[in-house]
């Protein structure tokens, strides 16, 4: 089987729709959370997804969106989304994202937004963080999102033994790599909001059958999405930064 794993959409439509058109026969679409927020169009994410994942789990902003988290949680950008996001979605939308789960765990993969330990908010960004979290799920792979960074944490060979590190492992963009034997948190980076100075959307694929992964970028009209955002009033700052994915 091979999957293509999405995060961290953020109502970017044009992104999302570059990176569905690319996967061609990937068997099934996982998505981990962020579908809304930030961006213009909530409600054709929401459907697009809807329609393509048959895995999803929310993330902060989506919660944020149908009041299972305090926007005073928030910078004023991204509340001042959260607000626009909360009147345009739909109520069989905003009823969809309430009914997804916190984590889903099928085979050999745990999903979760943020982390295993704290699945919509804590974000991954160091080894510190990824070697506290191993102990939080039991497959052999945790699919993350949240920070926007495409990474790979893999567990210590000495994995009890106290002053065991967590290793950070190369990503080969557009290349095939195994998955390997010891345990690995890894992170797929952000389709429509990357953080990673790559203004490109990025997903991976997963082929289950070989347990192997591909990271992808995928380029999109992202002058477009930019217009389209300050059209319908979205702060400066969550439109200029698409484009050198900051």
């Amino acid at each position: 089987m091979r999957y293509a794993i999405v995060s961290d959409i953020h109502a970017n439509l044009a992104a999302l729709q570059a990176v569905l058109g690319e996967v061609g026969p990937a068997d099934e679409v996982w998505c981990l959370g962020d579908i809304v927020g930030c961006g213009s169009e909530p409600d054709e994410c929401v459907e697009t997804i809807k329609q393509r994942a048959s895995v999803c789990i929310p993330g902060n902003h989506d919660w944020a969106c149908i009041g299972k988290i305090d926007i005073a949680d928030f910078n004023g950008d991204a509340a001042a989304a959260i607000m626009r996001t909360q009147r345009r979605l739909s109520a069989p939308n905003l009823a969809y994202l309430d009914s997804l789960p916190e984590t889903v765990t099928t085979g050999d993969f745990t999903l979760a937004h943020g982390s295993p330990r704290e699945p919509i908010w804590e974000y991954i960004i160091y080894p510190g963080t990824a070697k506290a979290n191993f102990a939080h799920f039991c497959t052999q792979v945790c699919l993350v999102g949240h920070t926007h960074l495409p990474v790979m944490f893999q567990e210590a060979k000495s994995a009890q033994k106290p002053g065991a590190s967590c290793q950070v492992v190369p990503i080969e963009l557009g290349n095939w790599q195994p998955i390997g034997r010891r345990r690995r948190i890894i992170n797929p980076g952000s389709v429509g909001q990357p953080r990673d100075g790559i203004p490109w959307a990025s997903y991976l694929l997963l082929d289950t059958s070989r347990m192997m992964l591909e990271y992808r970028r995928v380029p999109y009209p992202v002058e477009m999405t930019q217009r389209n955002m300050q059209k319908a009033g979205l702060p400066p700052r969550l439109y200029l930064r698409l484009g050198y994915g900051r």
